[in-house]
């Protein structure tokens, strides 16, 4: 009985001091990168431990704040703001890219243009893989699905600071009116 309410004991303080716990419960990182709604490079913040665990620290946005990583962070300062000016052109010449595109998308309509259903996110997303261009569908930027036959320009969203606009054409589906 001793053994296991040692162990339990042993777990949990294991688990105490793998994650910093900031002043409001929460887990206390330092931002690598620029989170959108989070923080700037260099920053320390405190979030879920959801969200740490399952975004932040795999996708390499964040790590532990101590004290050894705050002041690597303070050194390094510079060239990280390269990198990230490094990571926004090449997005930049990703976005200009994607721009010079003008993807077609087939739809059942009727004889007057409306659809049967609808164009979203979802079917951009797809066409432009056929291009070889991979987006996530909420990269997509649309005000509404798209109802009609038609030529819509539709805004795409790569980071906080680079965005760009994309040509889609809805056309009606080859032997839709047979």
């Amino acid at each position: 009985m001793k053994t296991k309410s040692k162990r339990q004991s042993r777990q949990s303080d294991f688990r105490s001091h793998r994650l910093p716990k900031g002043p409001n419960g929460g887990i206390e990182l330092l931002l690598i990168h620029h989170v959108e709604d989070l923080g700037e490079q260099g920053d320390v913040v405190e979030v879920r431990p959801g969200f740490a665990n399952n975004y932040l620290l795999p996708q390499g946005l964040a790590t532990f704040a101590s004290d050894h990583h705050k002041r690597m962070i303070e050194k390094h300062r510079e060239k990280l703001q390269a990198i990230e000016k490094s990571h926004q052109a090449d997005l930049r010449k990703q976005a200009a890219e994607i721009a010079k595109q003008s993807i077609t998308i087939e739809a059942n309509a009727t004889d007057d243009g409306h659809l049967y259903g609808s164009v979203g996110a979802p079917e951009i997303v797809a066409s432009l893989k056929k291009n070889n261009i991979h987006l996530q569908i909420d990269q997509i930027r649309l005000e509404g699905v798209l109802k009609e036959l038609g030529l819509y320009t539709v805004k795409f969203h790569l980071s906080s600071e680079v965005e760009g606009e994309l040509k889609v054409w809805v056309v009606p589906e080859i032997g839709s009116g047979e």
